[in-house]
């Protein structure tokens, strides 16, 4: 909403600040719209024709009075009317003519942009987003096509969005259906006997098909700002090492060292417990998974002082085969994979809106052959 407490102020104010809506390519808060600006200079236009309307009625109005109180012998006037009507007369038709002029080409101006819009936005009705108008005429009817302009690109990229995730959910589905299905027509066929191995595997994919639409809810809810936290005084040293724990039998057979370094004397954060042990466990799986035999996953906690407030700082780097430079600006995006990823591409995507619910911030530094570091940032 605008600021209408702060008449001098030139950007939106949100109660809550930046909205979870609010594309992220694009700085908040944003400037103020040139519609302000604009509807003024149009305001004083209309304006200014409507003096001189007014003018002019007023001058036609004395006219008329002055040989209607002449005809009547009300008042006498000691000239011809004719020496001053006709040139009156003369000026209006002039003057009315000009206006004529005027206002068609100003409507022409109008009218023809206007048309590219109406037609442009019927096709936009249909669902066909691709169609862009032409930038013209008026000042104030350009700044309406370019906002059209960019609607219409950001409706095509929701939409190509929205195509791509029905697919990559359909494709994520069918892969553990596929394993189930498989293994279930053999058993009843009388192929596979149903043993623990046959009857652990469709445990298995059965489980994937849970994670995955545990992370699409999760997902869903965050994106749409519904995501309900359960915030609480928690101590994060303790649900680090809790976590840890819980990876610590999978990174010995793997032969992976934990590294755990806090610098963070019995602070409390006020966050959800679970959605933070989601986020790193996240992060400690994908070390797993890239990090070699023989290598390591430094774990740091610490609380820092950033422009004059504190945050609690939490790493997680790996010294694995890092990330390529194309793939790192993209890996927080939701299902996008790299090509040795072997993942449904939901889990940095979730920890990175989880992350933001808590107020915080998430980042990720990789030197390819040397490692990634994923950064996160809470306030205190």
């Amino acid at each position: 909403m605008w600021n209408e407490q702060d008449p001098s102020s030139r950007h939106f104010r949100f109660r809550h600040g930046k909205p979870r809506w609010w594309p992220e390519n694009e700085p908040w808060p944003p400037t103020e719209p040139p519609w302000r600006a604009m509807r003024g200079r149009f305001s004083r236009r209309m304006g200014c024709v409507r003096v001189l309307v007014n003018a002019l009625a007023f001058l036609i109005f004395l006219a008329v009075l002055g040989i209607l109180l002449n005809s009547l012998g009300i008042i006498h006037l000691n000239i011809n009317p004719l020496w001053w009507v006709l040139p009156l007369g003369i000026i209006i038709l002039i003057f009315g003519f000009g206006s004529l002029v005027w206002a068609g080409r100003g409507l022409r101006r109008i009218s023809v942009p206007l048309g590219d819009l109406l037609e442009a936005a019927g096709r936009i009705a249909e669902g066909d987003y691709s169609p862009r108008v032409a930038e013209r005429g008026p000042s104030e009817v350009r700044a309406l096509a370019r906002a059209f302009n960019g609607m219409a690109a950001r409706l095509e990229v929701t939409e190509g969005q929205r195509r791509d995730l029905m697919a990559d959910i359909t494709h994520e589905l069918r892969t553990p259906l596929t394993v189930i299905q498989g293994n279930l027509e053999g058993i009843l066929d009388g192929v596979y006997s149903p043993d623990e191995a046959h009857l652990k595997s469709i445990l298995e994919e059965t489980q994937i098909l849970s994670r995955l639409v545990d992370d699409l809810r999760t997902l869903a809810l965050a994106e749409s700002g519904a995501l309900q936290l359960k915030k609480e005084p928690t101590d994060l040293t303790v649900l680090i090492g809790e976590t840890v724990s819980a990876f610590r039998a999978q990174a010995d057979a793997e032969g992976v060292k934990f590294d755990i370094q806090v610098d963070a004397a019995e602070h409390l954060l006020n966050l959800d417990p679970e959605r933070i042990r989601q986020v790193l466990s996240n992060l400690i799986a994908n070390a797993l998974r890239y990090t070699p035999p023989g290598g390591s996953i430094s774990i740091k906690y610490r609380i820092i002082s950033t422009g004059g407030s504190e945050q609690a700082e939490l790493t997680v780097a790996d010294n694995g085969s890092g990330i390529a430079p194309d793939s790192l600006p993209n890996i927080f995006n939701r299902f996008y994979k790299s090509r040795d990823s072997s993942g449904t591409g939901l889990g940095l995507p979730i920890a990175r809106h989880l992350v933001e619910a808590h107020g915080g911030t998430i980042n990720a530094e990789s030197d390819p052959g040397k490692g990634t570091i994923i950064r996160i940032c809470l306030p205190v």
